[in-house]
């Protein structure tokens, strides 16, 4: 299920890496200039075909420290009567995704998947299954800032109920061939979905990387 990455996309991403990492290690004044125009131009890339400006990817760049790693981002699956839970994402003009975000530090990916389940839907659920762990930018998902992990749960509601949040505008579940067409690219894709349903049919599959 994965898809070319477009080389713009791989340099940025490697170039904004080599810059972080550079300016980790404390450069003399020479060399720290010569990173943070690496880190420029890395926005520069980023921002030519995206609807993000240059300024702001660069705010986002600054604000990283340390050896540059992958983010992780986690998400959960979860269903009812055969149909999967889905939330409408309020960042992303109100379109359609699986529940989750940016893992937290302190938890486990469980524990994080558990939070945002909880946050986002209302719902609590017990992960069941490493579905899925992804690299974002072969996923057919529009380019990001940075480089990112995905990691995807099978869970099981065990109480709770449907309520909003803050990130959230309306809680709805799925079935396979009546799917949302209006998805939140940036976070989930149809071939995702797809995944999420072949796994709830047979939970014995093994699961998927890269």
């Amino acid at each position: 299920m994965t898809t070319p990455v477009p080389d713009w996309v791989q340099w940025a991403h490697e170039i904004q890496a080599v810059a972080q990492t550079g300016l980790a290690f404390e450069p003399n004044h020479y060399d720290r200039g010569r990173y943070e125009q690496l880190q420029r131009l890395a926005a520069r890339m980023l921002a030519a075909r995206s609807d993000v400006a240059a300024a702001q990817i660069e705010r986002l760049f600054a604000a990283e420290w340390g050896y540059a790693t992958p983010k992780t981002d986690v998400r959960g699956a979860a269903f009812r009567d055969g149909k999967l839970l889905l939330v409408r994402e309020v960042a992303d003009q109100h379109r359609w995704t699986l529940p989750g975000g940016w893992a937290d530090v302190g938890l486990t990916p469980a524990e994080n998947v558990i939070k945002e389940m909880r946050e986002e839907t209302g719902f609590i659920v017990q992960p069941r299954k490493l579905v899925a762990a992804l690299d974002r930018t072969r996923q057919g998902h529009t380019p990001a800032p940075f480089h990112v992990y995905k990691l995807f749960f099978l869970c099981e509601i065990i109480g709770g109920e449907a309520t909003t949040s803050d990130e959230t505008s309306e809680i709805g579940f799925f079935a396979e061939d009546a799917l949302p067409a209006d998805l939140s690219i940036d976070r989930t894709t149809a071939a995702q979905l797809r995944l999420m349903f072949a796994h709830f049919r047979d939970p014995g599959l093994a699961a998927e990387f890269d």
